[in-house]
């Protein structure tokens, strides 16, 4: 605990700086460096199991250089579970100090950006948004966890086009393994991939295709190929985003279907609510389920969000309460 401790005492220091704004980190010196961070605190409730976790803990280093800029962030992830269910009471802890992101871009122009590192693979809208204090819900679409790797490590290139509406092209590559093969949904040691994302107004459309190779598989396909099409509308009051994509090897289709359809209702700046229905068939784990999610959001502040939702399953074990709080710094 005292590293919660520390970090939490580094948060309120960094508060104490006159010209500090929460979520916006603070500079060191004069030098092109900012630090911050974020934890996020959460409670699930399921049938005679309750959980209790100190999930996020994380500090960021950030900053630009004429042409080059960089992000570093380092995570203790499920830092502290206490599980209770009418059996035992159960208390786990994993002290591993992860690299969730490790990257340095170099902005050639205006148009293109190329990138090395470790950062979050540009599939989709949600998987953009690592930080949970900056999501609409607790949990995440079951899509965005079992289609694609969630991190790549290696190159990256983008490139955007400005006119009525912007377009947006974008590569991945790694031919290594992973920078911290143990934070990632799929240990890999190849993935390439291509998004293209178009935008207009309040609208956005993308499409993501791809390829990896997973290492350390028994009995399943390692060579897996995905796609996911997403759209978004967007607006002062509302949000709709919706993501459907599969996986499949040469020999078999893994996951016919995974998607999910969201829709978001801002009442004022501090009041937000959400519905969420999912639809997934994963054969590699042979579970089928259709979940809708029914969600509030209260932000005092925008870095700091109190988060509750109830989940349906059509798997009725997995119905669950889940209440959040997070804080970015």
């Amino acid at each position: 605990m005292y590293k919660i401790v520390i970090l939490l005492l580094l948060a309120l220091s960094l508060r104490a700086e006159s010209d500090y704004e929460l979520g916006k980190g603070v500079q060191v010196a004069s030098l092109p460096l900012y630090l911050g961070g974020y934890f996020s605190l959460d409670y699930r409730h399921m049938d005679e199991q309750e959980r209790y976790r100190l999930d996020d803990l994380a500090l960021l280093g950030y900053g630009s250089y004429e042409k080059f800029s960089y992000m570093a962030e380092f995570e203790y992830k499920s830092f502290y579970v206490q599980t209770k269910t009418p059996q035992n009471d159960r208390l786990e802890k994993d002290t591993t100090l992860h690299t969730e992101r490790l990257y340095l871009d170099y902005n050639y122009d205006d148009n293109c950006v190329l990138r090395i590192g470790k950062y979050n693979s540009p599939i989709g809208f949600w998987n953009l948004l690592p930080v949970n204090v900056l999501r609409q819900t607790t949990s995440s679409p079951v899509s965005t966890d079992i289609i694609f790797p969630k991190f790549t490590t290696g190159l990256g290139g983008s490139y955007t086009s400005y006119g009525e509406g912007e377009l947006h092209l974008e590569l991945m590559a790694q031919n290594n393994e992973d920078l911290d093969n143990k934070y990632n949904n799929y240990k890999i040691d190849e993935h390439y991939g291509v998004n293209v994302l178009y935008e207009k107004d309040e609208y956005a459309l993308k499409v993501n295709a791809g390829y990896f190779h997973k290492i350390d598989t028994i009995n399943e396909p390692d060579n897996l190929y995905y796609y996911l099409l997403s759209a978004k509308y967007d607006t002062e009051k509302y949000q709709f985003l919706a993501e459907l994509g599969s996986q499949y090897s040469e020999e078999k289709t893994t996951t016919p279907y995974a998607g999910y359809i969201q829709g978001l209702y801002r009442f004022t700046e501090q009041h937000i609510g959400s519905i969420r229905v999912e639809s997934y068939e994963d054969r590699i784990i042979n579970e089928q389920d259709e979940i809708a999610i029914v969600a509030y959001t209260y932000r005092p502040l925008y870095p700091v969000a109190i988060k509750s939702e109830y989940q349906f399953h059509s798997l009725s074990s997995q119905n669950q309460f889940l209440f959040s709080f997070s804080v970015l710094f």
